[in-house]
């Protein structure tokens, strides 16, 4: 009884752990070959694009409903598409033609930029902050002339303001509001006050103030559900946590829409998870960039063994600082549910390289 979780947090810290242990499994017992590291990042990759794709169709089709993939698989997305950018120096300088790749990666990228940001503005600013992140990493790893000018970061801006633009012109032109930046920028004008006026009253060491959450008199001063795992993989134990379910799932977005991550942390597991948490995300990234020292080291000194490794560790910690930074510091519904599921991965996919185990 002692190993079945209680509470929402309890449950996020076991899964977190059941992954990160399958993942160190994985990692040491599977053959993560450049070539296997390689064809499963362009198979992810294009399942990603195509899901994405048929989401932002269904905007314009009347009678289907979109289902917003981009939240919570948007990092993985990214996971892929960095994996694949980080393969290809690589196999430069293994002589290979690397020519045709490069045109189904730009393909990719471009594609998802346009689909993910039909769906999701803050999806558009996790996938261009991951990309630069991802180059920055690449041009570190493999001691590349650095990719950011005065000239390319101006020219990204513009391409990303020009596309706010559109989006608000579409938005008007077809009479559909979901498109529109504007409104998203209005809703947090007139909601996120209040939002965090609730937020830094109620808020303790532990959770919240009793009474302060949805639940009223039934509220539990923390793990309310407001911070929580799929609803899914929830009910299928029959975990009787409180949950935001059907029309509810209306009433956790004065939290989950209006304010970044930390303050959902805060407000939902208290200030001493949230330096918990901070310290945690450092942590992961510091072991990550570690780990790239070492593999570049090795990879310099001739030794072939951990190609793949190091092409699937820049696009998970690439992936895990973009998906962490916005969730953390821009929208809480970016790292919450089934994103939140995707967060607890990619800490263990680059929390796993750092167990090693040598083979004879």
């Amino acid at each position: 009884m002692a190993l079945i979780a209680q509470t929402h947090l309890q449950y996020i810290i076991e899964i977190a752990v059941i992954l990160q242990l399958a993942v160190i499994f994985i990692l040491n017992l599977a053959p993560l070959g450049l070539n296997l590291i390689m064809l499963v990042a362009m198979i992810v990759a294009l399942g990603f694009a195509l899901m994405f794709g048929v989401d932002a169709l269904f905007l314009f089709i009347p009678g289907f409903s979109h289902s917003e993939f981009t939240h919570p698989y948007g990092p993985l997305a990214l996971l892929a598409v960095v994996t694949i950018m980080a393969a290809i120096p690589i196999m430069k300088k293994s002589g290979i033609n690397t020519r045709s790749l490069e045109i189904y990666m730009w393909g990719i990228i471009i594609f998802i930029t346009i689909a993910g940001g039909l769906m999701h503005r803050s999806f558009l600013l996790l996938w261009i902050f991951g990309l630069f992140i991802g180059f920055f990493i690449i041009s570190k790893s493999f001691r590349q002339k650095s990719v950011f000018t005065v000239k390319r970061v101006a020219m990204v801006v513009i391409i990303a303001l020009a596309g706010f633009g559109i989006l608000e012109l579409l938005s008007r032109i077809l009479d559909m509001s979901i498109l529109s930046p504007l409104l998203r920028l209005s809703r947090i004008q007139n909601y996120a006050t209040a939002s965090l006026d609730m937020v830094i009253r109620n808020t303790t060491l532990t959770g919240h103030q009793l009474g302060a959450c949805y639940w009223g008199d039934a509220c539990m001063g923390g793990s309310d559900g407001y911070i929580s795992l799929p609803i899914a993989l929830i009910t299928l134990f029959g975990l009787p946590f409180p949950l935001f379910y059907g029309l509810l799932v209306t009433k956790k977005d004065v939290i989950d829409y209006m304010l970044p991550g930390i303050f959902g942390v805060a407000f939902d597991f208290g200030y001493i998870f949230l330096v918990f948490l901070l310290v945690w995300f450092v942590l992961v990234m510091y072991l990550g960039f570690r780990m790239l020292r070492s593999y570049r080291s090795r990879r310099e000194n001739g030794d072939k063994s951990c190609l793949g490794r190091e092409a699937l560790l820049i696009g998970s910690l690439t992936a895990f600082i973009a998906q962490g930074t916005m969730g953390l510091f821009l929208m809480n519904r970016s790292m919450n549910g089934t994103a939140l599921l995707t967060f607890l991965l990619l800490s263990a996919l680059v929390g796993g390289h750092v167990v090693l185990i040598k083979k004879k």
